[in-house]
């Protein structure tokens, strides 16, 4: 029930007084965009400026824009590892913080194939938790009612590492369910969920995802929402149920937990919450045990209004495997962040994910951003970039974010490509369009995870009439031979046996239709130069990338962090690829080139 209009925002009437606080504070913030800019850059200059780094360019105190931007280079991570390692062997002088740098939060294993160090301080955990805040009360705008039941949310954390130094390293969401702000933070009967702490603080995979799982099958008639992080998490989770439902459902009839579950704090937490029913396991059964899965999120958890997960970048690729296992249920993106940062929230989070644009809300960060043109030279330190603010930015144009942060980092290139596509107030909104590195190149040619993922996409229209769709993919550059060639890898899923799935001719067609959506300079060496051979797609067996994922989290990848890599180099992990190929594929003719533009 929506409270009294008196305190009613322009986004919409808000649910509670608590929501009327926290979407008056949406509103005066993107109102005033320019000014707390302005305080942000001071309240980071003014702090550090003791910093090695702000006094080895000069500033000399100083905390306008004009002295800052004439000052302080434009930097990438490469350009900070020395510092950055100097923080994680032990240096404890001010060098990027004036603040005690607290730990070091990982970027994605597979973030341009190695695990960045990002350095942070305590604080920040407040200021993300202050985003976090802002999700609901905008949620509950859209989804009445969201008091009345639980979310089930796959959220896992990862084993820390420690630095030379004695720093801890961990990914962001490790850092955050591991935090105070997390683990004790006030009940909200709109954000409750059915995975109890010990299950989502629990570093073994297996035993967190079990447990949660289980939860969210005892609860499954309060489950209002279900979720994870990014749309693969989702889809790991309806994996692990296939494989695990059995057991599962065993549990569940004898309220007696696996004695696989060891961890102790799980074990007495399920013991609270795990009672003999018979009728729901046998309702598990009955869902689980046939071949067709189709619906199987509204199937098992009837009252589900929307998916919670990151459908946006390349997760787009997995709507729809979402769309077949959910019945189309809304896929609600709510938040836009990184290790470095969190950016900002999405204002209509129950839109299309096609229409997805957060709002940068300007209190996380100094936010400056270079116009990006793919025609143009390469930035370098002789051509310095031209940065503008949030206030100057053009509707309909694409720029690369770079971001200052209270922990210490000054105009550093994040390395996303954002597309404007309107404002609220005075804050600007962004539809993520890609990370700016190149996934192929085999010659001058330069493809891009957004030209990769459109080639996939027309090329699975070929797929639909044998009800076929490509579940997960990866790529990569061999150039072992000349000319070198694209390698796709893909794993399908066959909706329906009974259908016959696609013949070796009509995937060899594919391999064709993706090299006609690819850039003409690909189609130029391809044709013309003939530097580029044909395109070849590798089918891999059911169950392939779920490996791949094993393999990375083995290796250290966070379970909340990972993204199958859109491109493969690494030996061991191409070597496994290999190894389950079913079925080989090359592109039967060259694709259509010609030296006049294509419109």
């Amino acid at each position: 029930m929506a409270i009294d209009s008196v305190t009613s925002s322009p986004l919409g009437p808000p649910a509670t007084e608590k929501d009327a606080k926290a979407l008056q504070f949406i509103e005066e913030t993107t109102k005033n965009t320019d000014a707390v800019q302005e305080r942000v850059l001071t309240e980071i200059l003014s702090r550090n400026a003791e910093t090695e780094y702000l006094k080895r360019f000069g500033l000399n105190g100083a905390t306008d824009r004009d002295t800052f931007k004439s000052k302080i280079p434009v930097v990438t991570y490469e350009d900070l590892q020395p510092e950055i390692q100097r923080i994680a062997n032990g240096d404890r002088s001010p060098i990027l913080s004036s603040h005690p740098i607290s730990e070091f939060l990982t970027s994605s294993g597979t973030s341009a194939g190695e695990r960045k160090l990002m350095p942070t301080i305590h604080e920040e955990l407040d200021r993300r938790t202050l985003l976090y805040s802002l999700l609901q009360p905008v949620m509950n705008l859209y989804v009445p009612d969201l008091d009345k039941g639980k979310g089930l949310y796959f959220l896992f954390i990862k084993a820390e590492t420690k630095t030379p130094g004695g720093l801890v390293a961990r990914p962001v969401l490790t850092s955050y369910y591991k935090s105070e702000h997390f683990k004790t933070r006030p009940y909200d009967p709109y954000n409750v969920y059915t995975s109890p702490n010990e299950a989502i603080l629990c570093s073994d995979s297996f035993q967190s995802m079990y447990a949660q799982m289980l939860c969210g099958l005892i609860m499954r008639e309060q489950v209002l929402r279900v979720g994870a992080v990014f749309a693969s998490g989702l889809l790991r989770a309806i994996r692990f149920l296939q494989l695990n439902w059995q057991q599962l459902a065993e549990d569940i009839k004898t309220g007696i937990l696996n004695p696989k579950i060891t961890d102790a704090s799980i074990r007495e937490k399920m013991e609270e919450l795990l009672k003999p029913d018979e009728e729901l396991a046998e309702f598990i059964k009955k869902e689980c045990e046939g071949e067709n899965w189709e619906g199987i999120i509204p199937r098992i958890w009837p009252n589900t209004k929307y998916l919670d997960v990151i459908v946006t970048g390349a997760m787009a690729q997995y709507i729809p495997t979402l769309d077949y296992y959910s019945n189309s249920l809304p896929k609600a993106c709510t938040m836009y962040a990184s290790s470095e940062c969190y950016f900002g929230l999405n204002l209509k989070p129950m839109c299309d994910p096609s229409e997805v644009s957060y709002t940068i809300m300007p209190m996380m960060g100094y936010f400056e951003f270079i116009p990006h043109d793919p025609s143009a030279p390469p930035l370098s330190k002789k051509s310095p970039p031209r940065l503008l603010e949030l206030a100057d930015l053009e509707i309909g144009k694409e720029y690369e974010l770079v971001i200052s942060t209270y922990a210490g980092l000054c105009r550093y290139r994040v390395g996303d490509i954002l597309l404007v596509t309107g404002f609220y107030n005075a804050a600007p909104q962004f539809r993520f369009v890609r990370r700016k590195n190149v996934l192929l190149s085999i010659d001058a040619d330069k493809t891009d995870e957004a030209e990769l993922q459109k080639g996939i996409d027309n090329a699975t229209e070929l797929l639909r009439e044998f009800n076929t769709s490509v579940v997960e993919y990866t790529s990569y550059a061999d150039t072992k031979t000349f000319p070198g060639h694209y390698v796709i890898y893909w794993e399908l899923m066959v909706k329906d046996p009974s259908i016959s799935a696609p013949s070796h001719e009509v995937l060899d067609r594919c391999c064709l239709v993706m090299e006609e959506s690819l850039n003409s300079v690909y189609r130029q060496y391809r044709v013309s130069d003939k530097t580029i051979g044909p395109l070849e797609i590798r089918v891999v067996k059911s169950g392939t990338f779920e490996e791949l994922m094993d393999y990375a989290i083995s290796r250290g990848a966070s379970i909340n962090q990972y993204k199958a890599p859109r491109c493969v180099n690494f030996s061991p992990i191409m070597e496994l690829l290999d190894s389950r190929v079913e079925s080989v594929h090359f592109s039967p003719a060259l694709p259509h080139w010609t030296p006049e533009r294509r419109h």
